[in-house]
Order: structure tokens, then C-alpha cells, then sequence
């Protein structure tokens, strides 16, 4: 017997076989980190349950993590496009195009004919997740869409929106840009796979035309629909625009083909190389179970470095003095209160403070990507828990979403993430020097002397050290979020990870994976590196010293407790005398802050009440006509249209309001982008130039005085 088996950066597959290439097994599994692990399992299966036996049967490995694992069997290892090419050519000698896809890596394969002989050019993308399966999925997490729903979403039918899939990060900018603006999960999915298509065929393919026919392998090609079917749109499109083929729906099908063990051609190919090949014969589990137990580790000590934790003495140390500071708010029924929201990008959270600023209620939920269903759901809690009788003195709103719904909901402050994180810290700490706010998506540094912000430092760009990229890794090994710091903490080793932008990171990641490295471990290493990208890479502060000894750490990320012992290890190298603290609501403390400015409102508030938030009505449209035409651009805007009551309407736009009704504009790439016509531009600039006017720039003013020509006096 033959075994191929395929491991991957994500999954482990095995293809076993007689003698005769006849199938007698397969399997795919997702191997979480722990790659030597399921070789172990698969191998002690396949002597369980089909007699595999040592020095008969032969074992051929490939994959990105097979390396160190095959010499421990006596495996041979075959690179792995070899392989996959081995199994189109044998199984599909009339294909001239495969696309495989994998969980973290792509793959594009031409066939050619050249006098006779059948070549092959490959291109490969390995270092970047962006447009690979892990990168999807992780999107339809975030979108709270379930893995049976997203495997049956369509691509054709949707309008389609611009997303990056060159680059992950940029990709999940681009994602997040849209759930702000309310476009449906649907729309984001099929642009998705509109940019996972678009990507391949721009950029791996080196401007080289796939000729049919097309074979499409690995899982995100055979699991998702709406894959499939951009793949089929795009390439009957460039081929009758190549004049190669003007083909109909029904050919396509025929040209495009997907095979049913789509996920196993590498496993399939590894077999067939091994049936004309010599060698690799079985040895054994010895050397495997040695690596798993012992060996890894000792080689990890030597690659790696130290675990957050030395001892059992110093975690127990760490926790007593952390532990205690945090708080949670206890509900407790007022009479009146003030709402401070915070519209992030993939939360919404609210706090309620009474009259005298305690605060006495919170409520949170996961973004639903539609900004105004957010606002819904959060108002609706604050009901519940305060009835109807409550009456609200003030709403402050802030993050996100807060221009969007600040005339939607009838907001007193609409202010700002610094102030309003500045406002909730100095609260709790008046003597603050810096407070360093680690969101889902972004960082902020804020620098404060006697209790006002005099500089602040702000990453919303690259999700380098922010906890949307710690979630997401956790995520991909199917830790939950809560588990994170205790995992952390028990990794006696961990691996060296380059500071810098996350596309790099995520390199690193895979190349750790490759080397045994496994989940816990790749955690606390990522919780160690999260310091320096925070104040050094995201920051640009490399003299911590200069900002002042109090530090304060609040935002969701520093709720994890190997997350702040990193931070505070980090900040002590740099300030040995350093003071550093948890904010006692670290997730809250947005909120809280701009619930604490909403007390300014003192009861006369534009607050438009519970009832009509409830009732709220809305639409949301993408379409031709509402791209924007001020510039060459030509950005893809999206209108939400809201029933507030009020409002003259648009009976002149193209996409026609209603009176009563107030449109929203998002999406939009600069102010020209807000309004319609030129009616509206000029109002638009009347309004910028009234602010000028009312708020001069009084150095502009001093400069053209200083530097304009004067007339010579003539001397009589």
C-alpha cells in the first residue's frame, strides 16, 4: 500500500491506496497547529484499521508543514506543485489551467504544448493570506454569517463593491468601510469572491491567459458557490473579450470544472509519484512520538525564547496585582441617566451613567454591519433593563458610526475616539500621562500634561498589534476569545516574531506553524510582539521615557491579561520607575466618556426618544447611480435613506427621497462625496468657507502680512 499525505497550513489530508492505485481511504481534517499531532492520529488509524506495517508499505509526504515530519517515518517528501501536477496530468491531460486555493496559500499552474512537450509554469502567492480560504472565512465570521450559509452564497445577482484581496489588510479595511455603510453580508461575500477571482487573474498569473480547460482545486474552490461561479463570469468573459472562445452558460460548465476530490489532489498526487518512484519506505512511529513529546521542545528553547511567564511564583504575582483591577459594571435602576454609545466597526457598545456620572448600566453586541440594526439593538437593551418611564438627559455618540447617526438617533455630542477615551480615563486617573487605547481595529496613543491631550498618535491602517488580528489567529485555531490569556500563559516556550506590518506577520505565523510551533505558543508570541508594535511600529514613540511614568491601558484588547502583562514588561524595560494600570472598564471606557459629556446636554436634549429609534425605517442603495462623478475617481457610494418625519426630500436625485425622510451618504472618499449636484456643492463650500472665516488660521494670516510686498514711500 501507498499513502499520500498532505499537510497543509491549515488541514491535514491522507490518500491511502493498494497496489493498484485503487482508493481505499481518505480523510481531511483541520490539524489546529498541531500538524506532527494528526500525523500521528492519521498513521496510528491507518495501522488500526488497515494494517499500515513498517518496512512494506511506503509513505509520501507534501505540504508546507511536511518537511520535518517525513524523514521521522522514512517519508519521502515531493514539493508540492510536483505533486499537484502529477495528479492533473495523469487524472486531467486535457486541462491548461489549475487554480488551486488553499487555507492559506494560492496556487496557479499553465500547461502547455511546445514542440511536442508538455511544460508547466507555476506561480505561487505563500506569504500573504489575503484571497485564500482562511481570509474568507475569517470575513464571514465577522459578518456572523454560518459556515453552511456561506458555502450556498451566490456571487451572481449582487451589486458588487471594491475590495482589495491583493492584501489582507487592506482587504479588511475594505470590509469594514462596508459594513459601516450598511451594505448587506450578501453584497460583501460576492465582492469578496469577486476580489479572490480578480486577484488570481490579475496579479498571480503574470498576464498570462488561462485557456480552457480549467480546473479549479482546494477546499474554498469546491466549498464556495459564489467562487465558482465568479471563476466561470470572469473567464467567459476575458475569453471572448481575447477572442479565444465565445462560449455559452452551458459550456462554461464544461469548461470550468471542479472535481469532486478537489481537496486531495495533492495527497493523489504524492501517491502517483510514488508508483513510478523507488523508496520511502514506512519505518515506524518512534521518531514521531519522540518529536511530539520531547524533541520539538528542545529545539523550540533554542529557536525561540522564554514563555510571558517564568515561573508558577511570577504568574500568581502578575494576577494578584491585575486581577483586582478590573471592574465591572453593576446594573442598577435611575430615574434618569445619560447615553454614551460607541459605534465600532465590529462592536457596538453603550454605557449609562446616572446624574452624578456613576456609571449604572452597559450593554454590548457584535457589529451586525448594519450600523442603524446596531443602534437598534443597543437602545432596545437599555429599554428593557430601564422601562419605558427612564428619562434620558443626554446622548454622546463617538467611534465609527457616529456622523452617520448622530441626526438619525438625535445625539447632544457626536465627538471624536481621543476625546472621548481621554474624557473615560481621566475620570478614574487625573494624573494620567498616557493613555494607550488597543481596539479591535485600530490604536491609539494619547499623550496628556495636567489632564489635556497635547499629542496622540492614531494606526487605523495596518492591524498590526491591534485585537482583531490576535482574534482572528485565535479564531483560525478554534480557541475562543476567552481563553486566550491562560493559553498564553502556559507556553514554556514561544517564537520570535518581527515587529512590523501585519501582512509580515501573518508570513510568520505560517512559517512558525511549518516549524511544530503550536497555537498556545504562537499566541503568547504574538501577545510578547504586541508592545513593540503598538508604541514602536503603530506609534513611532521609541523614547517612553519623554511621555511622562503613569500609564494607563484600556480597549477591549488589554481585557486579556497576557496582553497586559506584555504591555507592562515592555513598558518597564523602557521606564523602570513606570506606574502602569488598567482602566477598571478597559472595553467601556469610550463610552463611558462620552456618556460623561452627554451630562453637559442637562436635560435639554435632541434625543428622539426610544419609540421612534424601535420604528426606525430604512433602505439602503448601490447602484450606477449612486456612484460618484466630482473627480475621476469615480467612487461606488452607498445612499441609506431614513424615515426620521422630518426633511424636504430629493424628488430631483436620481435615486429619489420621499419627504420625511433623510439621506445618508457613505462610502465616500472625501466632503465632494456627501452631496449630489452642484446645488449642493456650493453649499457645501459656503459652509467651509463660513467656518474659515468664523475659526482663521491666524498663522496663514501673519505669514501673507509678514511677507507681503509693500509699496516704496516715494522721499519728497
Amino acid at each position: 500500500m501507498i499513502v499520500g499525505i498532505d499537510v497543509g497550513s491549515t488541514t491535514c489530508k491522507y490518500v491511502l491506496v493498494d497496489d493498484r492505485g485503487n482508493i481505499l481511504d481518505k480523510a481531511y481534517e483541520r490539524h489546529n497547529t498541531r500538524t506532527a499531532e494528526k500525523v500521528l492520529e492519521f498513521l496510528q488509524r491507518l495501522e488500526r484499521n488497515y494494517n499500515l506495517k513498517p518496512e512494506r508499505d511506503r509513505i509520501y509526504f507534501t505540504g508546507s508543514g511536511a518537511t520535518l515530519i517525513a524523514p521521522l517515518v522514512g517519508g519521502k517528501f515531493v514539493q508540492e506543485v510536483v505533486a499537484v501536477s502529477t495528479a492533473v496530468e495523469k487524472l486531467h491531460p486535457d486541462v491548461r489551467f489549475v487554480s488551486e486555493i488553499g487555507g492559506e496559500d494560492m496556487k496557479a499552474i499553465f500547461f502547455k504544448e511546445v514542440e511536442g512537450k508538455r511544460l508547466k509554469q507555476v506561480f505561487m502567492q505563500n506569504v500573504c493570506a489575503g484571497g485564500t480560504g482562511t481570509f474568507i472565512e475569517k470575513t464571514a465570521r465577522k459578518l456572523g454569517i454560518p459556515q453552511e450559509k456561506l458555502s450556498s452564497m451566490r456571487y451572481i445577482g449582487y451589486s458588487l463593491h471594491r475590495v482589495s484581496a491583493k492584501c489582507g489588510i487592506f482587504a479588511e479595511a475594505d470590509v469594514n468601510t462596508l459594513q459601516k455603510a450598511g451594505v448587506p453580508a450578501e453584497e460583501i461575500m460576492a465582492s469578496l469572491f469577486e476580489a479572490v477571482v480578480y486577484q488570481n487573474l490579475s496579479q498571480l498569473t503574470k498576464g498570462n491567459t488561462p485557456m480552457y480547460k480549467v480546473l479549479l482545486l482546494g477546499g474554498p474552490n469546491l466549498f464556495f458557490k459564489g467562487l465558482q461561479e465568479a471563476w466561470k463570469v470572469h473567464l467567459r468573459r476575458i475569453w471572448k473579450e481575447r477572442g479565444i472562445i465565445d462560449c455559452s452558460e452551458e459550456e462554461i460548465e464544461h469548461l470550468v470544472i471542479v472535481p469532486e476530490n478537489s481537496l486531495y489532489y495533492a495527497s493523489l498526487g504524492c501517491v502517483l509519484y510514488a508508483m513510478e518512484e523507488e523508496g520511502g519506505y514506512y519505518q515506524g512511529l518512534e521518531k514521531l512520538k519522540w518529536w511530539i513529546e520531547e524533541g520539538q521542545y528542545e529545539e523550540k528553547l533554542k529557536e525561540g525564547r522564554k514563555g510571558l511567564v517564568s515561573s508558577k511564583e511570577e504568574l500568581e504575582e502578575f494576577l494578584k496585582e491585575y486581577e483586582g483591577q478590573y471592574k465591572v459594571i453593576k446594573p442598577k435602576k435611575v430615574k434618569r441617566i445619560a447615553i454614551g454609545c460607541d459605534f465600532g466597526s465590529t462592536t457596538a457598545k453603550a454605557v449609562c451613567v446616572s446624574e452624578d456620572g456613576e456609571p449604572v448600566f452597559s450593554c454590548y453586541q457584535l457589529s451586525k454591519g448594519n450600523p442603524i440594526e446596531d443602534a437598534k439593538g443597543i437602545f432596545r437593551q437599555i429599554k428593557e433593563f430601564f422601562g419605558e418611564d427612564v428619562e434620558v438627559i443626554g446622548l454622546g455618540l463617538t467611534g465609527y458610526g457616529k456622523d452617520l447617526l448622530k441626526d438619525v438617533l438625535g445625539a447632544d455630542y457626536a465627538v471624536v475616539e481621543t476625546v472621548a477615551h481621554a474624557t473615560g480615563a481621566l475620570k478614574f486617573f487625573p494624573d494620567a500621562d498616557c493613555i494607550c487605547d488597543v481596539g479591535g481595529v485600530d490604536v491609539k496613543i494619547l499623550i496628556l500634561r495636567n489632564g489635556s491631550v497635547v499629542d496622540f498618535r492614531l494606526n487605523s491602517q495596518c492591524s498590526s498589534g491591534n485585537g482583531a488580528f490576535l482574534q482572528g489567529v485565535a479564531e483560525r485555531f478554534g480557541i475562543p476569545l476567552q481563553d486566550i490569556a491562560s493559553l498564553a500563559f502556559s507556553a514554556k516556550a514561544i517564537p520570535s516574531f518581527t515587529m512590523g506590518c501585519g501582512v509580515f506577520l501573518q508570513s510568520d505565523i505560517v512559517n512558525q506553524q511549518r516549524k511544530g510551533w503550536k497555537a498556545e505558543e504562537i499566541l503568547a508570541g504574538l501577545c510578547h510582539i504586541l508592545p513593540m508594535n503598538v508604541w514602536i511600529y503603530a506609534g513611532n514613540i521609541n523614547n517612553l521615557a519623554q511621555i511622562g511614568k503613569k500609564f494607563v491601558l484600556q480597549g477591549g484588547t488589554h481585557k486579556n491579561l497576557a496582553v497586559v502583562k506584555a504591555q507592562r514588561d515592555f513598558i518597564k524595560s523602557k521606564v523602570p520607575e513606570a506606574e502602569v494600570v488598567v482602566h477598571p472598564y478597559p472595553g467601556e471606557a469610550g463610552a463611558l466618556g462620552v456618556a460623561l459629556l452627554a451630562l453637559e446636554a442637562k436635560g435639554r436634549t435632541k434625543f428622539r426618544g426610544f419609540e421612534v429609534i424601535e420604528n426606525l425605517t430604512y433602505r439602503t442603495t448601490t447602484s450606477p447611480d449612486t456612484v460618484c462623478r466630482w473627480c475621476p475617481m469615480n467612487c461606488q457610494r452607498t445612499f441609506i435613506d431614513v424615515f426620521v418625519g422630518e426633511g424636504e426630500g430629493r424628488s430631483w436625485s436620481k435615486v429619489p427621497l420621499e419627504k420625511g425622510w433623510l439621506r445618508l451618504i457613505v462610502s465616500n472618499a472625501c466632503p465632494k462625496g456627501l452631496v449630489e449636484d452642484e446645488q449642493e456643492l456650493k453649499v457645501l463650500q459656503q459652509e467651509l468657507r463660513r467656518v474659515q472665516n468664523e475659526f482663521p488660521n491666524l498663522s496663514q494670516i501673519a505669514k501673507k502680512e509678514a511677507f507681503k510686498p509693500r509699496r516704496r514711500q516715494k522721499i519728497h
